[in-house]
Formats: C-alpha cells, structure tokens, sequence
C-alpha cells in the first residue's frame, strides 16, 4: 500500500466503522449510501450519539454479506453523517462527506458492530513551489477534458477553477475520471499530494486521448455517410434529367447486364438464374453493400465461358511434330497424347483424360503441359496447390462472407475462356489439411470423370461442366496423393534423364536459349561434346536439367564478359581442359568401376532423387561374437535386408565351406562409404550377401559387376524397383556386366538401347546363381564351376542330400 510520508499524522482514535460494497468514498466528497446490515445499522446508531462521524472503508469482495477484519481495506475515510432517513423496507438512507484520511490500528471488541482505532491524516497546510506548479496544469488539462467530454456539466469546470487546495482538487477530479475499484483505493491510500495528482493528471490525458479517437471515428462516419446520401441523391437527380431530356434508360448498368445476360449463351438454369439475380438487383438501392455482391456475381456469370470452345486444333502429325519439338525424350506420354487427339477426331463428344505425371524436379512435367496444349490446339491454364490447405481455395467461399470469391477451378475457367483448356493442376503431392477442410477431399470431384460434369462451386452455385477439360496433375512423388485421389488419375511415371538425353537436351533446346539471352551468337561460342559430357558429370547431381541450364547460362556469361572486354570478333571454344577454368573445381563426382577385383567390395546400385547411383558395399570381418555393425546412414528396410543376407549364409555355411561355428568367434562390418543421402530399400540384399560371402570365403569379387536385388531368407531374387536408373548409372561409371532380378527382365525395353547393347545384364532368380557369376578366381570356379546357370551348386552337406522341395532350392 501507499502511503507518502508521516507528515500530518494524529494519534490513534476509535470510530464506528461502516464497511462499503463496491463504493469507496474520498474526502470533501458527498455521497449517499443505503444501510441494512444489522451491525452496519448499529455502526450509524452509534455514531450519531458520538459526535455524528464514523470510519468508512471498502471491502476487498462486495460479496461477502457478513465481512471480518481481513476483508475491509485498512485505509478508508472519516466522514460526516449530515443526514439519516428510515426507509419502509426496513434500511437506512444516510447522507455523508468525506472529511480526512485514516488508517485501521486495530479493532476494538464490540460485538455490536465494528468499531476501530485509528490513524488520521490531515493535509499539510503548506505546498511546494512543485505542487502548485501541478496544480496548474491539471485544471488546464480538466478543462480540455470537459470540452471534449459533454457527460462533465459545465458547471464542474467552475468549481475547480474555484479550488485552490491541491488535496482538495485531487480528491474531487477522481469522481469525473473512469477509475476501477482498485484503482480508487489505490488513490485513496495515496497520502503524499503530489503523487495523487500526477495519477490524476496521467488519467486526464488518457482520456482525452481516448476522447479525440472517439470523436474522429465519429466524424469520418459521419462524413462517410454524408457523401454516400450525396452520392445517391445526385444519381436520383441525375437520372431524372436523363429522363426529363428523353435519354434512354439503356445506359444504366442494368440495362447493360441485362444485354449481356441475353447475349451470352448461357445453359437455362443458369439463364433463369441470372435472369432471377438481375430482377433483385433492380430492386435494390445500387449503392448499398448487397447490390455490390449482386453485380459481382452476375460478372461471373457473363464472364465464365459455358458453351465456348476451342476450334480445330493441329494434325495429327502437326501435334506430334510440336511435342518433338518441345520436349526430347518422354515417349509414354507423348503417345497417350497422341492417342487422346486421335480419338477425338473420332468421336463427337469425348471427355478429357486426367493425368498425373510423376517425377522428379526438372524433367520437364510443368512445360510438357504447356506443350500439350499447344499441340492439341487449346489454351493452357496453370495454377499450383502446393502449400494450399483450405478446401475454400478449390470449391470458393460462400456469398454471405465479405468479400467472396470463386475457387482456383473457376478462376481458372475464366482465364481460359473456353470449356475444353488443358489445366495444369501443379505440385498436387505438396497439399495439406487442417482445421479449415481438406483441399484433396475437394479435387476428388473435380478429377472424377463420372462427376465433374456438375461441379458446384460455393460461390457461383450452379452446376459447371468440367468434363471437357483436360487435366494434367504434376507430382514428385506419389506419398503425398490420398489413395482415393491416386485412384481417379492416370499415372505416368516420368524418370530422370539419361546423360545422352541430357546432351541432347542441352544442345537443341538450353544452350541456343542462354546464348540467346545472354545476347551472344552461336558463333562466338562452341562447347565440345567432351565439355558438355563433363558439366553434366562433374557440375551437375539431378534427374532433370534445371542445374544444367544453370551451369550453361554461366558459362555464357563467361563468354560474354569477354566479347565486351576483346570485341565481337571473339570466339570461345569450351572443351573439357579449359572447362575448370569458367565453372571452377568440380562440385560432384560420380561412382566408378573399380581396377582390381577385391574381397570383401561389391558394386550395388540405388536410386536417388537425382538418378541412380552406384554404391560400394564393404564388408571386413573382426574378431567378435557373432554381431552385424552396419555404417554409412542406412535406412531400417536396408538394415533388414542385411539381417537377411547374414542368416541366408549361416543356411548355407556348409556349402560356402564355411565352418559351423564361423559367426561365434569375429564381427561383420558391412559399411557404405561415401553414401551422403540416407539410402533405404530391399534391393541391395543380394549386394550385401555377395559382399559377405567373398570376405568370409577370401574370394574376391569382380570389379566389373554391379548387382541389384531383394534376398528372401531362402536365397530368392525378387523384383526392384528404378531399374532404368540403376542401370544408366551402370553404365556411366563404366560397370559392363550387371546382375538384375528375373522378374525384371520385361523392363528392360524401357531402358535406352545404347545401354542395354554396352552392359551384359544377367537376370537371376537365386542368390547361388549370383555368386557363380560375382565372384571371381579358381576358389570360385572350384566351387561353382561345375553347375550351369539355373542350377542351385551343391556339396556334401546335409542341405544337399535334402529331396527335392524340402530345402533350399535355385531356379
């Protein structure tokens, strides 16, 4: 509590006590107040017979109806009964003025009511030049209170002009001011003068801040409205000239709606429903909010094309031409495309595919869009979901919400102006749900052939036609697309390119456009074969050629740096020696066969998002217990995979002529060296087992192999998965013979015949057919020479005096 110095302090003195609900009373201050608490009415009683002044004092709670010591301030006020009434109910209306300040010292033992001893205050009789300085500016303050604040009567102004007590004045300025409870005690325990009237001249100006906001908001309303009336009454007067003049009424904007409606071939319930929407808003006062909505909406109508469509597009072979033209490579969608256009010369009416083309960034998903529509003659509209997380943004808002507005798919109709645009649905894998819908649960009708032909956005309410548009979603993967949308799209899966791709690209297409944009000739500037060879080698880690055309555009710079320095006579040849000297040291390295055949080292191969990588999987066996450490940021499915492996060669110990007991005396470290990218999947168990078995077995294995597979327990091959990929990476890092799974020999005419006819790809079913062609020298041979490539090798073990379909078998 505050209470500022001692000055003017009297010795203890005992009153009644009055506790107060919700009141605190100030000195110089009267208020009337209503008692009807038995020991309150007893506290007034008393007082009277004493001299008619009593202790008042606020209590902390006003609910308590029957309060104890604790629940009564200790600072309050001594006051004057001036009058006391008896009231029909039962209650006593008095009449008080504060008179000074005063402090509890304790309770006296009266069982009739409360009854103190306390400390009074009286205000000192003399004030700093400080004070009176205060003084001053507080009643200059109050009187800018009271002009801005018509609630004060003027006549309040005149009384504190009239003060010059400054206790007096600040306890009489309190009454004016919005203070809480709290507050007002807080003032009343404030003894010291100086301090009460900095509080009370702190709340003056908050208030008349308050106030002048108040009154400019009140203004600018005000004259917000005042122009609007204008506004209205002026059109009003406006259009009785016209008529007065006999203009016609056909230039309103109704009448111009009303033109377009008409004009525009619209189905008939929209027709009926915009004629519907025009008629309100003939009704309506043009100028308030409603009409705006109205007039917004019949724009959408007229604006949206309903019937519009594309003319005759280009041939067959024009069509095909300009998707050769634009992209290399990507045969699979080029002949769905193909394949859709050649129908639709067929048919009336067909409904457009909806495809999804997955891959990874840079092969070219976006622009083949582009130059699908381009081909098949329509406009091409694009628009990206990724990040989107509010269903509103496919299906719209709701008119009743402030400032509505159609969804992406409307929007995008409306770009389009036609019923049949390829629309390009962008990073469909990148959405996401929260609390305000999901946006894939929207697209579920937007891609459903059987129901697009009645979409129904929020905001237009009418059944559009989305059946005659061509669809094409774009996605990196396929994690992030809910099964029940993956289950409406025509996937396409779009690899990485390959190195010869890639150069081809790089010459026909990204090369004449850096050149071009970096204003230089294609005679200033000749890269060799060998240089592009090694930018996409060495400067380069991705599937498509974004970093590529990247790295071309900087040596264009380089080029163009020196045509102004020399003059435009300069030419640039790039081959691979000088290529360090514009691009600076080589940022990657790519996988390569090793020289020698080594134990214990095997060529697997792996899918990245940049392409297929080939790996080296290093074994070395340590003395230990039996334990498998695995290194080199490795997934759990990996892990599992080489668990496998282990046990498959503990199966098959007595045929590798291993001992028994081999695994109880060391460990095996199975490591991937220089795996920057976490690397996970099956399909390195096969990998993994060769790499074990040459170290346990001291056979090396050969350094012109590499190898993919998945191993079951029983020493089976099963499919994989990326093989195109795995396979060009083969073949760049000079690998010539390969072993695959049986089951994936089919896809091997997907792969590019210039890698197929460079690699020897053996297909296996069985891990002993993997080791009889991955390792190498005469212990190999000895053990599994004598048995042809679809036999299981056997030695006298009890594996192999097992009968048939009771052990562990090959092909």
């Amino acid at each position: 509590m505050i209470f500022g110095d001692k000055r003017g302090q009297e010795a203890g003195r005992n009153y009644p006590m009055l506790p107060l609900r919700g009141v605190v009373v100030f000195p110089h201050t009267p208020v009337s107040l209503i008692v009807g608490r038995s020991r309150s009415v007893a506290a007034v009683a008393a007082a009277n017979e004493k001299g008619r002044e009593i202790f008042l004092a606020a209590q902390r709670s006003g609910d308590r109806t029957a309060p104890e010591a604790d629940d009564i301030y200790e600072m309050g006020t001594i006051a004057r009964i001036s009058q006391a009434l008896r009231l029909p109910d039962g209650n006593t209306k008095i009449l008080v003025e504060g008179l000074r300040r005063a402090r509890v010292q304790r309770y006296l033992d009266n069982p009739a009511y409360f009854e103190v001893v306390v400390q009074e205050f009286h205000p000192p009789t003399q004030y700093s030049t400080e004070v009176m300085a205060l003084v001053r500016t507080v009643k200059v303050t109050f009187e800018r209170f009271v002009k801005l604040n018509r609630s004060v009567p003027p006549e309040m102004l005149l009384t504190v002009n009239a003060l010059e007590d400054p206790d007096r004045l600040a306890d009489t300025l309190i009454a004016p001011l919005k203070f809480k409870m709290e507050e007002k005690q807080e003032l009343l325990e404030m003894v010291d003068v100086r301090v009460r009237l900095e509080r009370v001249y702190r709340a003056l100006l908050n208030e008349i801040e308050f106030l002048q906001v108040e009154r400019n908001v009140k203004s600018r309303v005000k004259k917000e409205r005042a122009t609007s009336q204008r506004e209205y009454w002026l059109n009003e007067q406006m259009k009785a000239i016209q008529k007065e003049l006999g203009e016609k009424e056909g230039r309103s904007d109704i009448e111009e709606l009303a033109r377009a409606i008409a004009a525009k071939d619209l189905p008939p319930l929209v027709q009926d429903r915009a004629e519907k929407e025009l008629r309100k808003l003939s009704q309506m006062n043009l100028m308030s909010a409603e009409a705006t909505v109205v007039r917004n909406y019949l724009d959408w109508v007229i604006v949206l094309p309903w019937t519009e469509r594309s003319g005759d597009g280009p041939t067959l072979s024009e069509s095909a031409q300009i998707l050769n033209e634009d992209h290399f490579g990507l045969r699979k969608i080029k002949e769905r495309i193909v394949e859709y256009l050649a129908v639709s010369r067929l048919v009336d009416r067909m409904r457009g595919p909806i495809l999804c083309l997955v891959g990874p960034p840079g092969v070219g998903k976006t622009s083949l869009g582009r130059s699908i529509a381009r081909a098949a003659g329509r406009p091409f509209v694009r628009f990206s979901l990724g990040g989107i997380r509010d269903e509103a943004e496919i299906r719209g808002h709701r008119r009743t919400y402030i400032g509505a507005m159609p969804g992406k798919i409307i929007h995008a109709m409306k770009r389009a102006g036609t019923v049949d645009p390829v629309m390009l649905l962008d990073e469909v894998d990148k959405m996401t749900a929260d609390f305000r819908g999901d946006p894939a649960s929207a697209l579920l009708e937007v891609l459903d052939p059987e129901q697009n032909m009645g979409f129904n956005d929020h905001y237009m309410d009418l059944d559009y036609d989305l059946s005659d548009v061509t669809f094409i979603c774009t996605a990196n993967t396929l994690q992030g697309i809910p099964l029940p949308l993956q289950d409406r799209l025509e996937i396409i899966q779009l690899s990485g390119y390959t190195e010869r791709e890639k150069a081809a690209i790089a010459r026909r297409y990204l090369l004449p456009k850096q050149i071009e944009a970096n204003g230089i000739t294609p005679e200033t500037l000749e890269v060799t074969g060998h240089a592009l060879l090694a930018i996409i080698r060495q400067y380069t880690k991705e599937s498509g050629v974004r970093e590529l055309e990247r790295q071309l555009a900087r040596v264009c710079r380089k080029v163009a740096r020196r045509v102004v320095r020399f003059g435009p006579e300069t030419s640039v040849r790039v081959t691979s020696r000088n290529l360090e000297k514009l691009l600076g040291i080589p940022s990657f390295d790519f996988g390569k066969r090793d020289d020698e055949d080594a134990v214990g080292v095997v060529k697997g191969l792996a899918v990245s998002p940049w392409g297929g990588e080939l790996l080296n999987i290093e074994v070395a066996t340590i003395p230990g217990k039996g334990s498998l450490i695995l290194t080199g940021r490795l997934g759990d499915w990996l892990k599992e995979s080489a668990t496998a492996a282990f046990t498959y060669i503990r199966s098959r110990s007595d045929a590798l002529r291993l001992e028994p007991d081999f695994h109880d005396s060391q460990d095996f470290h199975v490591h991937y060296p220089g795996n920057a990218l976490k690397t996970d999947g099956p399909s390195a168990g096969i990998a993994m087992a060769t790499a074990l078995v040459s170290a346990l077995t001291g056979i090396p294995a050969r350094s012109d192999t590499a190898m993919t597979g998945e191993i079951t327990l029983r020493g089976r091959v099963l499919k994989i998965g990326g093989l195109k990929e795995k396979l060009l990476a083969a073949h760049r890092g000079g690998i010539t013979r390969v072993l695959i799974p049986e089951a994936n020999r089919r896809e091997l005419e997907e792969v590019p015949a210039h890698v197929t006819e460079s690699l020897q790809i053996i297909p296996v079913s069985h891990m002993d057919r993997v080791l009889k062609e991955a390792l190498a020298g005469e212990a190999a041979a000895e053990i599994f020479g004598a048995y042809g490539p679809d036999q299981e090798f056997a030695v006298d073990s009890p594996q192999a005096e097992r009968p048939s379909g009771s052990g562990v078998h090959g092909d």
